[in-house]
């Protein structure tokens, strides 16, 4: 068999449960055969993946040209093979004559040896005539931005300024950023351990215990990983929790909690002092947060139960500082799971909506007189994200709008709103809302909770 038809293979199968099943392009990759072993076959594979989901449109809109008729249902492994060969011509600029022969080959992995041919000239066609394609391709604005209609609107109305940006940097490899764990070492003291194992990183001037790698590296290769010294998470999720200004004794509650990367980072500012609880709806993300916290060798109450509606798990005793991370379009993090674009709709942000709001109601309902909750998306829609905090201040008389620590990104209203840039965070938005003391004690669980 020509070496590396075995990655391309998979890479398709990958690519056609994202494609054609809907699955996350997440879980799709987290069950890649253990027949893959050889790291770089596993890189390889990852890569086409991950390209292929980001240049779907244009891919799909190249394909239409190339193919003189769509392929059979039975062979939507060879289409997504197809697309795989695209992603490496393509984002990925490699050599045409392996790729074409390897790619080619994986058809008879894949139980598809009549179509091997075809696979070949398909994508010779595509190396002939390039130029021509890319430039067919810009005359098309879902194919030359690589976005579904619905976003390409919803960005330009949001955000005339920034739009074109904004879609450039979502077809970008996203930076890998880590959170060192200070309650187990110092960030200076890590930063060495990296560099004696040969990995170069840098710190960022908003986030203290953040360090930025210049290249991919699987998390269980850090240095001390398995010892809880450090966790990989963005730059921009990382400015959130340090706002909460939790002092020792408080009692602290995030919502929304699963993987644990903010309970954790809770735990590591404030210390064992500040009393935690993690909320999470789904039972196995929440014990996902368990797992993260026991490998930080961290701390935190963790309960099973639905943030909107608090009857069924609360006890009834206010917290003093909450952190909602809410459900949202993830529209900010776009070059890190690049099949959001085609997974979420346009329908979906109405229902997203609603659910925030729920959400607020019901997590000010738990909050005390005098305390403060941090609201979080990791969305670049407006009706998520400053317009979301304008409604809720305009139906709760008791919450105040703080202004977050200038620097932090651009100010939008009552809230922050951070752009994926590059070498540097995700999109993200974050609003500050302290509760008052006089009429904060009125407040009633909302009547939709």
């Amino acid at each position: 068999m020509t070496p590396g038809a075995t990655s391309r293979a998979v890479a398709a199968e990958v690519i056609a449960a994202v494609r054609f099943d809907g699955r996350s392009l997440k879980a799709a990759l987290a069950q890649i055969p253990g027949t893959l072993t050889d790291t770089r076959d596993r890189a390889l594979c990852e890569a086409m993946a991950f390209e292929a989901a980001r240049w779907l449109p244009r891919y799909e809109f190249w394909l239409d040209h190339l193919l003189q008729k769509p392929l059979a249902t039975k062979a939507r492994a060879v289409h997504a093979l197809l697309l795989a060969g695209l992603a490496q011509l393509h984002a990925m600029q490699m050599s045409p004559h392996a790729v074409i022969s390897a790619t080619a080959e994986a058809a008879r992995t894949l139980r598809q040896p009549q179509l091997v041919g075809l696979i070949n000239a398909v994508l010779r066609r595509f190396v002939r005539e390039r130029d021509a394609l890319d430039a067919l391709a810009q005359s098309d604005a879902e194919a030359a931005s690589a976005h579904p209609r619905w976003l390409l609107d919803q960005l330009r109305h949001d955000w005339p300024k920034q739009a074109e940006s904004i879609v450039a940097q979502n077809l970008l490899q996203a930076p890998l950023w880590l959170r060192v764990n200070t309650r187990q070492i110092r960030v200076d003291a890590y930063r060495a351990q990296l560099h004696q194992a040969g990995i170069d990183s840098r710190d960022h001037a908003l986030a203290p215990a953040a360090l930025g790698l210049s290249k991919g590296i699987a998390p269980t290769r850090l240095p001390g990983w398995d010892e809880g010294q450090v966790s990989v998470q963005d730059v921009s999720a990382q400015l959130p929790v340090p706002l909460l200004q939790a002092r020792a004794g408080e009692r602290v509650l995030d919502i929304g909690a699963a993987p644990g990367g903010k309970t954790a980072q809770i735990c590591e500012v404030f210390g064992p002092e500040v009393r935690v609880t993690a909320l999470e709806l789904d039972p196995t993300r929440a014990a996902r947060i368990a797992s993260t916290l026991s490998r930080l060798r961290l701390q935190a109450r963790c309960v099973v139960g639905d943030g909107s509606r608090p009857e069924g798990w609360w006890d009834g005793q206010a917290f003093d500082r909450i952190l909602l991370d809410a459900p949202c379009s993830a529209t900010g993090i776009i070059r890190r799971q690049p099949d959001i674009k085609w997974h979420r709709r346009a329908q979906d942000i109405r229902a997203l909506i609603a659910l925030q709001a729920r959400l607020l109601d019901a997590a000010w309902s738990m909050l005390r007189p005098g305390g403060r909750l941090v609201y979080a998306t990791c969305s670049v829609l407006r009706d998520e994200n400053d317009r979301q905090i304008n409604a809720f201040l305009a139906r709760t008389p008791s919450a105040r709008a703080t202004p977050a620590p200038s620097g932090l990104g651009q100010i939008v209203g009552p809230g922050v709103q951070r752009f994926a840039q590059a070498d540097d965070g995700d999109g993200f938005f974050f609003a500050l809302l302290d509760k008052s003391c006089a009429d904060g004690a009125s407040e009633r669980l909302p009547a939709h909770a």
